[in-house]
């Protein structure tokens, strides 16, 4: 996902894909531990997607912030 995308989400949806990245981080993990996984790369650019989301959600908190 890029950032020009993530951007133009609400906090909900934000909140929502993080939610589901989350959730598919954790069942790529799983698929790795037992041997299953066919792209271990996959769980690198899950991790960067959570970041991003992460990043996002924290500048709008900032702004927010600063617009007190």
């Amino acid at each position: 996902m890029k950032a020009n995308e993530l951007r133009e989400m609400t906090m909900g949806e934000l909140n929502e894909e993080l939610r589901e990245l989350k959730s598919e981080l954790f069942k790529l993990r799983f698929q790795h531990a037992t041997s299953r996984l066919a792209n271990p790369m996959q769980i690198k650019a899950v991790k960067k997607d959570i970041a991003r989301i992460k990043t996002i959600i924290r500048q709008r908190e900032i702004e927010g912030m600063k617009a007190q």
